[in-house]
């Protein structure tokens, strides 16, 4: 299957689908909403158009790192089931196509975005495209096991980006917000590679279940509960959200903590008796997506 992608310069010229595939918009839906709360929740209001505009040059930023990410690691693709089909390692694009691709709509959602908001959220913009490429693809996947620990800032950044837009500045909600995703983001993504471990053992990606084993998995995703619990819950003591937040948040929260310790309990090492393991992994998109309707929600009512 590696040939598939040396082979990839005679490859035909791509479709709209697959520089659709290339930007990960299953990926991309959690961080486009994630940006729109953080739009949603700042104080002050931005003209439907300007708003419009930001989550669009949000969802742009976020689908040019997922291409250039794609073009980077092509050679892992080819070799780890779940990607093998993607638009490079099926050969169905060539590799330069998809550099052009994300190198160009990068430049176009960061000017866009400082044309139509401010440079402060273009800035924050650029810095995570940037992360995602050059910290986490580039430097840490192949690396270390805290790839994902270190990497998952790249993916906190929308609700900031988002706030910004609106307000010119970074305050302490979008911080904690942005506390919130990067803690998340080790949970989640060991969860999913516990039960496709043997994919990162392939391609030789040092994720913590390849690395550790599946027992120290286990026990990270439980402690790292902990405190993304403690993040999703603060802005109700300190005084940034009302009791609609802090309730619904509080109780997402213990159903996670449930999850992750069935997840602890569990000593399957095949991923057919992996269910809790799939269940965390699930419930946790699902958890996201309602903290931050939620605060939404929160917020509206109380406005």
């Amino acid at each position: 299957m590696t040939a598939t992608v040396l082979d990839t310069d005679q490859a035909l010229p791509a479709e709209w689908r697959d520089l659709l595939a290339l930007t990960k918009p299953r990926v991309m839906t959690l961080v486009v909403f994630t940006g729109l709360c953080g739009l949603l929740v700042a104080p002050v209001h931005i003209h439907p158009i300007l708003g419009f505009t930001a989550i669009l040059c949000i969802a742009l930023g976020a689908g040019a790192a997922a291409a250039l990410n794609m073009w980077y690691e092509a050679d892992l693709d080819a070799l780890m089931k779940r990607t093998a089909s993607r638009p490079l390692p099926a050969g169905r694009m060539d590799r330069q196509s998809a550099l052009h691709f994300g190198v160009g709509l990068s430049f176009f959602s960061v000017i866009l975005m400082g044309f139509a908001t401010n440079w402060l959220a273009a800035a924050v913009l650029a810095v995570s495209i940037l992360f995602y490429v050059l910290v986490y693809t580039v430097w840490l996947k192949r690396r270390t096991p805290q790839n994902i620990v270190i990497g998952g800032a790249a993916g906190a950044f929308p609700p900031v980006i988002g706030w910004a837009a609106v307000t010119g500045d970074i305050t302490l909600l979008p911080i904690l917000l942005f506390t919130l995703i990067f803690l998340w983001t080790p949970p989640h993504f060991w969860a999913l590679s516990l039960f496709v471990r043997s994919d990162y053992a392939a391609a030789g990606v040092p994720m913590l279940p390849v690395v550790s084993g599946p027992k120290v998995t286990r026990q990270q995703i439980a402690l790292y509960t902990l405190p993304m619990a403690a993040a999703a819950v603060a802005p109700w003591p300190l005084g940034l959200s009302g009791a609609i937040y802090g309730i619904a948040a509080s109780l997402l929260s213990v159903a996670f903590f449930v999850l992750a310790l069935r997840v602890l309990f569990n000593q399957a090492t095949d991923p057919a008796g992996m269910k809790p393991e799939k269940q965390l992994f699930a419930y946790s998109v699902l958890y996201l997506f309602a903290i931050f309707g939620a605060l939404v929600l929160d917020r509206w009512i109380l406005a």
